[in-house]
């Protein structure tokens, strides 16, 4: 059964700031590294299109960009495992079929808010509730220009 974790966190610059920093190829393994080290994202970044998130070693979750709001909203749509750069539809994988990963961006007088939700599964929730706001930390810093 999914659990839904939140966090959040503000971040003194424009919401198109951190939209990049969130979303583009060049910026997204700058922040993602806190989960993992070296992890990417294959995607055009487009709504409706497939993504695969993924580890050096060619691990990590194949989904779909559900919804995106430019500078705003994105919403993925996880669908399943990748281990040795295959998808896989065991038990386990389908754990995470339907989990929702987004995240929101509200800005007023400069500065953003920026909201991520997620669905997770029992195992990874202390992981998550750990490891994510490093990773708002890590974004923090990177739109802020403090690293």
């Amino acid at each position: 059964m999914l659990k839904t974790l939140k966090f959040s966190t503000t971040i003194s610059t424009s919401k198109e700031r951190v939209w990049n920093i969130l979303f583009t190829d060049e910026n997204y393994p700058k922040w993602v590294e806190v989960f993992c080290e070296g992890s990417y994202a294959k995607t055009d970044w487009n709504e409706g299109s497939d993504v695969e998130f993924l580890t050096p070693s060619g691990e990590g979750m194949f989904s779909i960009i559900e919804q995106k709001i430019p500078n705003q909203l994105m919403i993925f749509n996880h669908l399943g495992m990748i281990k040795d750069g295959k998808k896989i539809h065991d038990k386990k994988s389908k754990q995470w079929e339907n989990a929702k990963e987004s995240y929101e961006l509200n800005e007023k007088d400069g500065i953003t808010e920026l909201t991520a939700s997620m669905d997770t599964i029992d195992e990874y929730i202390t992981y998550f509730n750990e490891t994510f706001p490093k990773a708002l930390k890590r974004i923090k810093e990177l739109a802020e220009n403090i690293i």
